[in-house]
C-alpha cells in the first residue's frame, strides 16, 4: 500500500479495472516488489506495475497484436526490439523518467543494468493480462503466460 500525497487514503496495490481510478504512479511504481502487478483491467487497455531485480531482464517477448507502452520510474537499464528476436538493432539504455514505445509484432526486452531495482510500470492496448494479475517473480509470469499465449516468450 502506499499513501497518495496530500491524502491519508492508502491505495492497496491491485487491479482496480474497470472502475475511475487515479493514484501517483510513480509511487505505486516505486512501491511495488513483484515481477508484475496489473494496477487497472478495461476492456481496452491495462496498467501493470513492474519490479526487476539487478542483472533481471523482462525476458526477449513479442505481442502480435498489443501496443506497449513502458516508462521508467526508477532506476537503469537497456531496452533492445527489433523485428525478430535475432534482429534486435534498437537498443537504448534507460534511466528514470525514460518513456519506451512497442509496437505490436515487435520484439523487445527490457534488462536491468543497475545495482538496485527497476521500477516501472507499462500500459497495453489492449489488456495483455488477466484482470489482477500479480507474478510475484519472473518464474511465475513465465508459468503464467505459458500457459495462456499472452505472447511468445525465449
Amino acid at each position: 500500500a502506499f499513501r497518495t500525497p496530500g491524502s491519508e487514503e492508502r491505495i492497496v496495490l491491485r487491479d482496480y479495472g474497470q472502475k475511475p481510478f487515479a493514484a501517483n504512479i510513480n509511487e505505486a511504481a516505486k512501491q511495488n516488489k513483484t515481477f508484475r502487478t496489473a494496477l487497472w483491467t478495461g476492456r481496452h487497455l491495462q496498467v501493470t506495475l513492474m519490479s526487476l531485480n539487478p542483472g533481471e531482464d523482462i525476458g526477449l517477448e513479442m505481442h502480435p497484436h498489443v501496443d506497449q507502452f513502458l516508462r521508467i520510474e526508477q532506476g537503469r537499464g537497456i531496452v533492445q526490439m527489433g523485428p525478430s528476436k535475432h534482429h534486435l538493432q534498437f537498443k537504448r539504455n534507460i534511466y528514470d523518467d525514460t518513456a519506451i514505445v512497442v509496437p505490436a509484432g515487435t520484439w523487445h526486452n527490457l534488462t536491468n543494468t543497475g545495482n538496485t531495482p527497476l521500477k516501472l510500470y507499462s500500459i497495453y492496448a489492449p489488456p495483455n493480462h488477466p484482470f489482477g494479475t500479480v507474478h510475484r517473480t519472473k518464474a511465475d509470469a513465465l508459468a503464467a503466460e505459458g500457459r495462456r499465449g499472452h505472447g511468445q516468450y525465449f
